[in-house]
């Protein structure tokens, strides 16, 4: 294969990649604070409901969740969906996996937050949803940008994981290429890709981490 073919296809696949991981990002960490209010829930049935999930997530392979979101319709509920389903299979199923992990990070940053904080903003006139808002959101994002960093190197690499059900992402595309010209150049070229990556997104976490140290 030439060369200028074989680093295009790369290409392709490496913006699929970078597609998989913002659209998952974007879509998780709001969903992860909405699921982190339902653990935290004072109705038993919500909390409970909530904890099954996340306990499903977490305690389950990503790649067999991916499966079962793009296989399950079918077999389960006999429906044939659209070509174009497979992407969104793997956004899916990465979103709900990362949506759990990110609830019990911010459960535990929420959770970590004195009382009298509360108390305070009470007493100056703020009701709830100012109180956390104004006061306990920013000192809660301070406090869980290390693990949310971890989480976010994690979903780098875990999109390779889209190869269970045929998406051509970078480590696919690489794996295809390998194979057909019998040659491990491909794989080195992913490797560096996601080493660059995640120094990249690791750097700017770090930058975050310095603008919030105001809340400490």
């Amino acid at each position: 294969m030439d060369w200028s073919v074989m680093l295009l296809k790369l290409a392709e696949g490496m913006l699929k990649s970078v597609e998989i991981f913002t659209l998952t990002l974007l879509l998780s960490l709001p969903l992860g604070l909405f699921v982190a209010f339902g653990r935290m829930s004072k109705n038993i049935l919500i909390r409970n409901i909530i904890k099954f999930y996340i306990s499903i997530m977490r305690g389950t392979p990503l790649m067999l969740q991916l499966m079962v979101v793009y296989f399950g319709p079918y077999y389960i509920f006999g429906l044939t969906l659209p070509r174009g389903y497979r992407f969104w299979a793997v956004i899916i199923g990465f979103v709900l996996n990362y949506a759990a992990y990110f609830a019990e990070i911010y459960r535990a940053g929420i959770e970590s937050m004195p009382l009298g904080q509360y108390e305070a903003a009470k007493v100056l006139g703020y009701n709830q949803s100012q109180t956390f808002m104004r006061i306990i959101l920013p000192q809660v994002i301070k406090r869980i940008l290390p693990p949310v960093t971890n989480e976010v190197i994690t979903l780098i690499k875990d999109t390779s994981l889209a190869f269970a059900i045929g998406e051509f992402e970078m480590f696919t595309t690489a794996r295809a290429i390998a194979s057909a010209e019998s040659t491990v150049t491909p794989y080195i070229a992913a490797g560096i890709f996601y080493y660059v990556f995640n120094y990249i997104v690791a750097g700017a976490m770090e930058w975050c981490e310095k603008k919030m140290s105001y809340f400490r």
